[in-house]
């Protein structure tokens, strides 16, 4: 009876242990997402009711003032097994179209319909051991301190640094993590924010991540890339583009967060058809963040940065075609309500340049921008 008992006692738990490895190992399946909008004044009141000024790249996203406006719409689906997952994310709205400007022409043509300007991100992860990771498809890009998705970045405003750098790439990378301190990628893509390569060349796309102590984390990234259109005779490889980014954070304490960063362009030649810039032109910035939480639903996020375009390299330029410079500082306050899902942020930007980028509601020119925004963010 005893020995019966046992053999009882044996068989459930392996058949409990049993269940418990399949539940594990079972397949998993995600829904998330986002919707944001806002409202947002601007102190130099233009008739336009535009935040934008002479290169029409002042601004990412919030690029109204004076009205209520719609941000993005997102809807995240996931797909995850032991060793491998997928990630459809799909987005909608005036800043998914922003965001991907690259594919507002489809593969079917000019004036086609296009499904493709609705895929922010669509890619697999391939898990081939505990250390390394192959991913392919179309993915946000490693490159800078902030993200598209506002609900992860302290500020509603993009940086200057972000509206001129990458936003995604489509190819292919991998990723080998050494340990939990240190890891590196590299991978090849098409080009820079483009649905189509507009050559056969193909960009090389890097990251070095560290963490030299608890709380502090270290990323160096980079890409280099041929981005010229190619000429009627035939390829063209006299165009290069070159950006290298650091990015880091550290958590001084459990309430207070300070990040960085910096990046350093080059551009040599044609930019995918924009015209040839000639001999190498530079552009650089530095943004310094700063977060404090003073509760788990109230927190306080600035930023200040520099951003430096006087060789005229991208396309934040003066109303006369020639580079130049900018200081931004913006504080953002969060609230959050709804059990986690709402956040508000107020938040005030100013922007100041050496030249004159904006007209004012009577029509002067104007050096600087300031204005003042009220953003609602709802994620699920």
């Amino acid at each position: 009876m005893k020995k019966t008992i046992l053999t009882a006692l044996f068989a459930a738990t392996v058949f409990c242990g049993f269940s418990q490895e399949k539940e594990a190992e079972a397949p998993k399946f995600t829904f998330s997402g986002y919707i944001d909008s806002y409202y947002m004044l601007n102190f130099n009141s233009p008739s336009s009711r535009s935040n934008l000024g002479a290169s029409g790249y002042e601004r990412a996203f919030d690029q109204k003032s004076s009205q209520f406006s719609l941000g993005l719409v997102q809807t995240k689906f996931g797909y995850a097994t032991k060793s491998a997952d997928v990630v459809v994310d799909l987005t909608f709205g005036p800043n998914a179209d922003l965001g991907q400007y690259g594919n507002v022409v489809g593969p079917l043509g000019a004036g086609k319909a296009s499904t493709a300007l609705a895929i922010k991100q669509a890619y697999f992860n391939w898990k081939a051991s505990d250390k390394l990771t192959f991913t392919a498809g179309q993915f946000g890009t490693h490159i800078g301190y902030e993200v598209i998705d506002a609900p992860v970045n302290y500020n509603y405003s993009l940086s200057n640094l972000f509206n001129n750098g990458p936003f995604y790439h489509i190819g292919a990378k991998a990723n080998y993590a050494f340990s939990d301190k240190f890891s590196a990628m590299v991978g090849l893509v098409n080009n820079v924010d483009n649905l189509n390569d507009n050559n056969a060349s193909k960009g090389f796309i890097y990251q070095v991540f560290t963490s030299p102590a608890a709380g502090w984390n270290l990323y160096v990234n980079g890409i280099s890339s041929n981005e010229s259109a190619p000429l009627s005779s035939g390829k063209d490889d006299s165009g290069s583009y070159n950006l290298l980014d650091l990015t880091t954070s550290y958590q001084i304490t459990p309430k207070y967060l300070l990040g960085l960063n910096a990046a350093y362009g080059s551009q040599t030649g044609d930019f995918q058809g924009g015209g040839n810039v000639g001999d190498s032109k530079t552009w650089g910035g530095v943004a310094l963040y700063s977060n404090y939480a003073f509760t788990d639903k109230f927190s306080v996020g600035g930023r200040y940065e520099v951003f430096d375009n006087t060789s005229g390299a991208r396309a934040l330029r003066a109303a006369d075609g020639s580079g130049t410079d900018v200081s931004s500082f913006t504080l953002t306050a969060t609230f959050t309500a709804a059990e986690g899902h709402l956040l508000i942020k107020p938040e005030l930007r100013t922007d100041s340049y050496k030249t004159a980028q904006f007209v004012d509601g009577d029509g002067k020119d104007q050096k600087s921008q300031t204005t003042l925004g009220m953003h609602f963010i709802y994620k699920f």
